[in-house]
């Protein structure tokens, strides 16, 4: 595989697609959709290569943490996107693996005047399931439940509301969404 290889073959129709499940899981948290046409260098999923390819291009700086900060991942982002490579400090976006991407506080939450200049993280997972944390919140019917990463720290980040990071998970060819403003609850152990 090369950096010109796994983009959209049909970009205009692909990423509007891809835009509009993205925009489904900010909107309605916890609930996944699949995302289908990239076919990214390892170890970047289907889906998190879909996400890069639809919100990053030449205007949006991107962090890459861990092992998502390879050459082939640079160049393939580098070709697709033209979006620029950054320190974690002043990205829009970030990708990487929950444990690559630690500690959250070393990326921007925004401010009061403009809570909108925080990141946005696109963790990698192992597993993304209908199961565990409980969500509530804006775009949610009722309750919804979704496995995360760490309950505790997406609770610490829906505490600075209207401040916080927006958090996009990926799994193979799936992606659901914690903005910020989602409460957590941990699921009940029984």
């Amino acid at each position: 595989m090369t950096a010109l290889d796994g983009g959209f073959h049909s970009p205009a129709i692909q990423s509007a697609t891809a835009f509009r499940g993205v925009m489904t899981v900010m909107a309605q948290p916890g609930h996944i959709v699949s995302l289908a046409g990239a076919k990214p260098p390892a170890p970047l999923s289907s889906a998190a290569g879909a996400v890069v390819l639809t919100l990053c291009d030449a205007d949006t700086a991107l962090h890459l943490a861990g092992e998502m900060d390879s050459p082939e991942v640079r160049e393939w982002i580098a070709f697709h996107t033209g979006a620029p490579l950054t320190g974690p400090a002043d990205c829009a976006f970030a990708l990487g693996r929950w444990d690559a991407l630690m500690p959250l506080a070393q990326f921007p939450v925004g401010t009061a005047q403009y809570p909108d200049r925080s990141a946005t993280l696109i963790v990698e997972v192992d597993r993304l399931d209908a199961c565990g944390a409980m969500l509530t919140g804006p775009g949610i019917q009722d309750q919804a439940q979704l496995s995360v990463p760490d309950t505790g720290a997406l609770i610490a980040n829906h505490a600075l509301f209207p401040l916080g990071l927006d958090f996009i998970l990926t799994c193979e060819d799936r992606v659901a969404a914690v903005p910020r403003s989602t409460t957590l609850t941990a699921p009940e152990v029984n």
